[in-house]
């Protein structure tokens, strides 16, 4: 589903993302982790082409997204690839049911198709009595569930998660584990994720460890 190789980014003389080579099969779900400034999330933002690499290539279901021009890149990445921040980055004017639909609306769907398929989505996280709610009215839990539905609404190829429970109690961080698990098992969904959260990388297949830039340990969690 994913294949990295021999990624490079530099910023002024510091070498954030030094050599990365990795591959992702489909299904899997997959944990980076690191001590602060080690590359991981400048990896994420490459592999997700957030950000462009000085070198290297990345695949994803069998595109080089790096060789794409910039709207058939963005195209590529709405279709294709989910994004979960640590930030939900709700629109606070939208329900909960809108705030998924965006996607599909940029996507071309029209309006009646978009909110039928966010209703759906959100009934598969588990929110399906909150859809008229704003992000205001929503714990911090269930935001973060509205977050994961829109990255799932498209279907994507994987899903990057940038500390996903960065911000969430340990009940809650540990529901969104066992919602990552359930998607996986659902979906075939895949997942790459960056966390400091040592109870998310054990749930997780691999847990790959950064430093300095570099991919320096892998460990098999199964």
């Amino acid at each position: 589903m994913l294949s990295v190789k021999n990624l490079f980014k530099k910023y002024t003389n510091f070498m954030v993302v030094n050599d990365v080579s990795l591959h992702v099969d489909k299904g899997e779900i997959i944990s980076i982790i690191g001590s602060s400034g080690a590359g991981k999330s400048t990896l994420l933002h490459l592999i997700g082409a957030l950000d462009k690499p000085d070198s290297g290539s990345v695949l994803i279901a069998g595109t080089d997204i790096l060789q794409l021009p910039s709207k058939k890149q963005a195209k590529f990445r709405n279709s294709h690839i989910g994004f979960v921040f640590q930030f939900h980055h709700l629109l606070p004017e939208f329900s909960a049911v809108e705030n998924v639909s965006v996607p599909l609306w940029i996507k071309g769907s029209s309006k009646k198709e978009a909110m039928q398929q966010a209703e759906e989505m959100l009934n598969i996280v588990g929110l399906g009595n909150r859809l008229e709610n704003k992000p205001s009215e929503l714990s911090g839990g269930e935001q973060q569930r509205v977050a994961i539905a829109r990255a799932l609404i498209t279907r994507p190829s994987i899903i990057m998660a940038d500390e996903p429970t960065g911000n969430l109690d340990t009940a809650n961080a540990q529901s969104v584990h066992k919602l990552f698990l359930q998607l996986r098992d659902q979906f075939g969904q895949t997942f790459i994720m960056i966390t400091h959260n040592d109870a998310l990388a054990k749930m997780t297949d691999r847990t790959l460890t950064m430093q300095d830039g570099k991919i320096v340990s892998e460990k098999k969690n199964y």
